[in-house]
């Protein structure tokens, strides 16, 4: 798919303000597509948006089609009568600059089961109606989500390979009776995606009315305690007792010296092959729905990926596995047109990876980070792009870019002010300039960048098993000041409409 210049910023939705200890999908969120359309921002970008598990992280998600139900706006359900002022008023005091997940999670389960109730007793016929219209257009994946949920709940959050065996190996009989039994609790988690899905659409509807396009994320793998490994077990390296065999990683690499150790479990894609990758053209359908674009991490992994036989310590033992290749992407073709779609094509490269990337012709990413290791060939300088690329100041597995260089080797340092002409005393907004002037097709940068924050707002650190993802965006953080500097560069490297006047047209008669 050919994309059109533009720009935007990273921003996760659980990083903006509001008053329930994480960002959610209500007024602050409109306040922050109003903030993007005003600055000619036309891109924004979002982490998965899947319910998260062990660690917080968007990359360890119970479902790879469910929604965050952390996400759900309790202001919006409070204008529409799913909740009352009273329901309100236990609300703690929460940092307004950091999510404390425990604290975030157990309020906005309180808040989410008060709404069904409330649900279950109203009379709002057009609403029981969405409901149920809900539950059998989503049933494809719905029904084993909220079964799972459920059944997870009831045996207190351990993960499936835990639970009873006749319901790990879902036995019809064990299963129907758990049904019978649990099927409040089993609705409970239903009307949470439904208030998700609800609530998130009308979002990504009023962004597309202000010409803002939404861009998601889609991690290769899955989470192993997950709707998707549960109830698809034929899809994935298990064995007998539901444990897997080999799981995900990467070599050692820049971010770690052992290798990141993901713990995912591994695709048998032989199987899907054989099913002509229904799953995953699904899954692709369902991500598309809920975003414009869609960021394929670790996009190398389709070409060849690092299986770590189960139980390593570290990700440092394991080999490299061929991956599904064009296959998939052609099944993808076939079955959906042209793919909006930004390979994340970081870390260790090979010719094979490239060759899968450019016959898509799938724009990869530019991290300007980077750049400042080796010298003025480095591919990540902004002088070596291509057009069909996204570049990006740094993404949220990186420090922030004042943190970087404040951490950063003086080499770098010194290379970098020599590249951009400058004292480094303006560093976040002097590496936004050189990217919003190259040629790549799309420029992002994290909010953090754009606030010239350093390190204590970084998102993630990969390896760091906790203390990730919460950082949260001040109500008061982005000014008049902030969005005028921010129309500024989007107007001055052609990254918002431009209506040009008659005045800055070629006249006719200019002798060409």
């Amino acid at each position: 798919m050919k994309f059109k210049r533009a720009a935007g910023i990273i921003l996760h939705p659980t990083s903006l303000p509001g008053p329930d200890g994480i960002g959610d999908l209500g007024p602050e969120a409109y306040r922050w597509i109003n903030f993007l359309a005003e600055s000619g921002c036309k891109l924004w970008q979002v982490l998965p948006l899947g319910p998260t598990g062990y660690g917080d992280s968007p990359y360890q998600c119970f479902s790879a089609f469910a929604g965050n139900p952390y996400l759900v706006s309790p202001a919006l359900l409070l204008e529409e009568g799913l909740l009352r002022r009273s329901d309100l008023t236990d609300r703690p005091e929460f940092n307004p600059i950091r999510i404390d997940y425990g604290e975030a999670i157990n309020w906005k389960l309180k808040i989410l089961d008060r709404a069904y109730d409330n649900f279950k007793r109203q009379n709002d016929s057009k609403l029981h109606d969405e409901y149920h219209h809900f539950m059998e257009h989503e049933a494809d994946w719905l029904d084993d989500f909220a079964l799972f949920m459920a059944i997870k709940e009831a045996n207190g959050g351990v993960s499936w390979d835990n639970w009873p065996k006749e319901l790990r190996t879902r036995q019809p009989a064990a299963i129907e009776q758990f049904q019978k039994t649990e099927a409040d609790r089993i609705q409970r988690h239903a009307f949470r995606q439904f208030l998700f899905f609800r609530q998130w659409l009308d979002l990504k509807a009023y962004a597309n009315q202000k010409n803002i396009q939404i861009i998601g994320d889609i991690p290769i793998f899955v989470a192993y305690d997950s709707a998707d490994a549960w109830s698809n077990p034929e899809l994935f390296y298990l064995d007998e007792e539901s444990k897997p065999t080999v799981v995900a990683g990467v070599p050692p690499d820049y971010f770690s010296p052992t290798g990141q150790l993901w713990g995912n479990p591994l695709y048998k894609w032989e199987v899907h092959r054989q099913q002509n990758f229904r799953w995953w053209i699904r899954r692709m359908q369902a991500t598309l729905r809920l975003v414009d674009i869609v960021r394929l991490d670790h996009f190398r992994g389709f070409a060849g990926y690092w299986e770590v036989p189960f139980g390593m310590p570290t990700a440092e033992i394991g080999r490299w596995v061929k991956g599904p290749g064009a296959e998939l992407f052609h099944a993808f073709r076939e079955a959906l047109g042209d793919l909006p779609i930004i390979a994340e094509d970081l870390g260790v490269i090979t010719p094979d990876v490239v060759e899968l990337r450019d016959s898509f012709a799938l724009p990869g990413m530019k991290v300007f980070q980077f750049a400042f290791t080796t010298d003025p060939l480095d591919p990540f300088l902004p002088h070596n792009y291509e057009t069909n690329c996204v570049a990006y100041t740094g993404t949220h597995d990186n420090d922030t870019a004042l943190g970087w260089y404040q951490s950063a080797p003086e080499k770098e340092r010194d290379f970098i002010r020599r590249y951009l002409a400058r004292s480094g005393e303006d560093i976040a907004w002097d590496m936004i300039r050189a990217v919003w002037s190259s040629v790549s097709v799309f420029a992002l940068a994290p909010m953090q960048d754009v606030l010239s924050l350093g390190n204590e707002a970084r998102m993630n650190l990969p390896g760091r098993a906790s203390g990730n993802w919460g950082w949260r965006l001040h109500p008061e953080a982005y000014t008049p000041t902030i969005l005028k500097r921010l129309k500024e560069v989007n107007y001055l490297y052609a990254r918002m409409d431009i209506e040009r006047t008659s005045e800055s047209e070629i006249p006719a008669d200019y002798p060409l």
